[in-house]
């Protein structure tokens, strides 16, 4: 599936369609560089699985962790080197909690994510700097 955003707002739109389609366990993947939305995509997310609250990147916490009807672990891997260091913070704890994990840069830890990950990649739209294009794909929720 394939998704133009103009906005924040919107980004956040399809955050909240998409968590609507996962269930317990699932694994979402982001791919994109910096500032490109994968923050206002979780918080869309964590509005769609009934996470009340401030959403905010982890960058210097590794994890944040959002109750909800489906809790949201939101994690970001841009400090961690590899797949052993996430691993070492309690990665398998996470995946057997019933939740949600999006994760952040997760091209460092490939070699950790399941066969069903969902992933869902977010760039510049080449036509517009201001515009971004989502693309998920993947997951068996899909």
């Amino acid at each position: 599936m394939e998704y133009l955003s103009h906005s924040a707002a919107e980004t956040e739109a399809v955050g909240e369609a998409l968590a609507k389609q996962l269930h317990r366990g699932s694994v979402v993947a982001y791919r994109g560089g910096l500032g490109m939305g994968k923050t206002a995509f979780t918080r869309g997310l964590a509005r769609g699985l009934g996470c009340r609250g401030r959403v905010t990147s982890p960058t210097f916490t590794i994890v944040n962790e959002y109750a909800g009807t489906i809790p949201l672990f939101h994690f970001d891997m841009y400090r961690l080197e590899s797949a052993d260091a996430l691993f070492d913070i309690g990665w398998e704890d996470y995946l057997e909690r019933s939740g949600v994990c999006a994760v952040e840069w997760s091209e460092n830890v490939e070699d950790a994510l399941p066969a069903d990950t969902v992933y869902v990649t977010i760039e510049r739209d080449p036509a517009h700097d201001d515009w971004r294009k989502i693309s998920i794909e993947g997951g068996s929720a899909l």
